[in-house]
């Protein structure tokens, strides 16, 4: 009996060290590797910012340039063009390998829309360079349906975390946009150690990321303090809703486009007539100078509309980027414009902005309050804590990522809303039916 318990712990033993040398193995090499070409796409879109913002003139050929996008992805691009939401789904489902074409194809198409001037962001770019890379280890080492899960999450979390520098958000966050499955907990681990590695490895390839810093101090916690962030949480909760709604409402606009190259195209003439009647290039690209001005300098009570309606209609077009980085532009525009409305310091309702429209547009309101300790300090998790998780309850029954699966409805007004719709949509299909009889 002893033998046999003592084979029995030398079995699992065995196991265990197997399991745990596969995965340090794996979150090394895809944490180094993504962290690389994270660093590589960093550089390379200062550049092409930098050439944008030195020959103004470039943003006419964006039109093309989204032709070109267009042309790429439909004739080369295959289920690629789904981005962050194949992810999302072949998590769900498992059904085809991620193509490994989806990285280079996102990279081009990302630089080439922020050098001819679209509104757009860059996480979505690692991301989906994450997922590609971590999701070739599934053949190469013949790896099970649980583990190709846990792939796909750490792929998620090595992107997000070397492209902003925050491993501890970017960790969580390959973590929370997957809403459900216990892989959630077994890649818990080895999405923390890929995200420090991922960022670690971008930082060694001398690659700077922006720093934040709000210049006030941070008002001690008190009733009405609570109220005043429970207030602003709402409201930039509303906001990302409206992120969504547009980018819906946007995207059904352009699928009515039966040929799928001219939408960027089309799109694209209408960005840059949209550019010429403002009169300005803040809020094309990723818009770093106007999010640093929001902290401690006063902004137009617009510009986070703008960027908002500029960002939805950039990405339904077809342009590439992602939606995170104008979203702290929003979200930092409309913390300053509250700031004449609501009683806190300009630079802690920005840096609430900041993070709370994002934790509302992508249902990760933990990733983002780590985010927020990250890049501001701890002295105001209290305030970031309370705007994330009011943003996420008010920012409506679903998120920018339409592959996204929520455990349930947030509140019972939003299941409430979504039986009324479901039986609105089928009155109506039933109305068509009997007009066409």
């Amino acid at each position: 009996m002893l033998a046999k318990n003592s084979n029995l712990s030398e079995n699992s033993f065995r196991t265990i060290t197997i399991t745990a040398l596969k995965w340090l193995l794996i979150t090394a090499v895809v944490g180094s590797v993504v962290g690389s070409i994270s660093a590589f796409f960093l550089t390379s879109l200062s550049w092409v910012t930098n050439y944008r913002e030195a020959h103004p003139l470039i943003i006419l050929g964006l039109p093309l340039a989204g032709l070109t996008i267009g042309l790429l992805y439909y004739y080369y691009g295959g289920v690629s063009n789904k981005g962050n939401n194949l992810l999302l789904k072949e998590y769900y489902q498992s059904e085809h390998p991620i193509p490994l074409k989806m990285a280079p194809l996102v990279l081009f198409s990302t630089l080439l829309t922020h050098l001819f001037g679209g509104s757009a962001g860059r996480e979505g770019t690692a991301v989906q360079i994450g997922g590609a890379i971590a999701d070739q280890c599934t053949r190469v080492l013949k790896l099970n349906h649980d583990d190709r899960k846990i792939l796909i999450i750490i792929g998620i979390s090595a992107g997000f975390a070397s492209i902003f520098g925050t491993p501890w958000a970017g960790a969580l966050f390959g973590l929370e946009v997957i809403t459900g499955g216990k892989s959630r907990l077994k890649a818990l681990i080895p999405s923390i150690l890929v995200a420090f590695i991922a960022n670690y490895t971008c930082s060694l390839w001398n690659v700077a990321h922006t720093h934040y810093h709000i210049q006030e101090d941070i008002p001690a916690i008190n009733t009405s303090s609570i109220l005043y962030s429970v207030v602003a949480g709402a409201i930039f909760g509303l906001v990302a809703y409206l992120f969504t709604l547009c980018s819906d409402l946007f995207g059904t606009v352009f699928k009515k486009i039966a040929y799928p190259p001219l939408r960027p195209l089309i799109g694209g003439l209408i960005l840059v007539l949209s550019i010429w009647f403002l009169g300005s290039t803040k809020y094309v690209g990723l818009g770093i100078p106007t999010i640093l001005a929001s902290f401690d300098s006063p902004l137009n009570s617009y510009d986070f509309l703008i960027k908002l309606l500029l960002t939805t209609f950039t990405l339904s077009a077809g342009f590439k980027g992602g939606e995170v980085t104008p979203l702290f532009f929003i979200g930092a525009a409309l913390g300053n414009a509250l700031f004449g409305i609501i009683p806190l310091p300009l630079g802690l309702l920005a840096a609430m902005g900041f993070i709370a429209v994002f934790a509302g547009a992508t249902n990760t309101p933990f990733a983002c309050l780590l985010m927020g300790i990250e890049l501001f300090g701890y002295e105001a998790s209290i305030y970031f804590g309370i705007a994330c998780c009011i943003a996420y309850f008010f920012s409506g029954a679903n998120g920018i990522y339409s592959s996204q699966i929520l455990k349930g409805p947030k509140h019972h007004f939003y299941l409430h809303l979504k039986r009324r719709r479901t039986g609105i949509q089928e009155k109506l299909k039933k109305f068509k039916n009997y007009k066409n009889t």
